[in-house]
């Protein structure tokens, strides 16, 4: 008889299928996450801190109030509709195409409003647009 311990082998670890495994919970977690949302986000309103022209083209400012009304040039639009927008504009540029439509929407206002501007500024035939800003506040040091 022979009475001898008998060697134990040490367990090995199969990582082929534990690599696996992660691989397919890697996969899911990437469908299945979000990202972003857009209602969740929170936008702070541009600031530029651009020299201003010296030479200054012939300008209409639009001003959308946080409640949808409409200003042009420091005068108030009667009424919210896109086609007494787009005469207002016309009537403002003067039938010049080369005048500037600058857009001056509060920060709560509603994308809808600002999008009647660009809307009947495009009908009314005036292509140059562009949308204020406030300047940055000089950083203390």
């Amino acid at each position: 008889m022979k009475f001898g311990r008998r060697r134990i082998d040490d367990p090995e670890i199969n990582l082929i299928a534990f690599i696996d495994v992660l691989l397919v919970v890697l996969i899911f977690l990437m469908l299945t996450t979000t990202y972003s949302r857009f209602t969740e986000l929170q936008v702070n309103l541009p600031s530029a801190d651009a020299e201003r022209l010296a030479e200054r083209p012939r300008e209409v400012v639009v001003a959308v109030a946080a409640d949808g009304r409409y200003a042009i040039n420091r005068k108030p639009v009667d009424g919210r509709s896109v086609e007494l927008l787009t005469a207002e504009l016309a009537a403002a540029a003067g039938g010049q195409a080369d005048t500037v439509v600058i857009v001056s929407a509060d920060a709560m206002a509603a994308h809808q409003a600002v999008i009647n501007v660009l809307d009947a500024a495009r009908r009314a035939g005036l292509a140059r647009l562009t949308f204020a800003a406030q300047t940055k506040p000089p950083i203390p040091r």
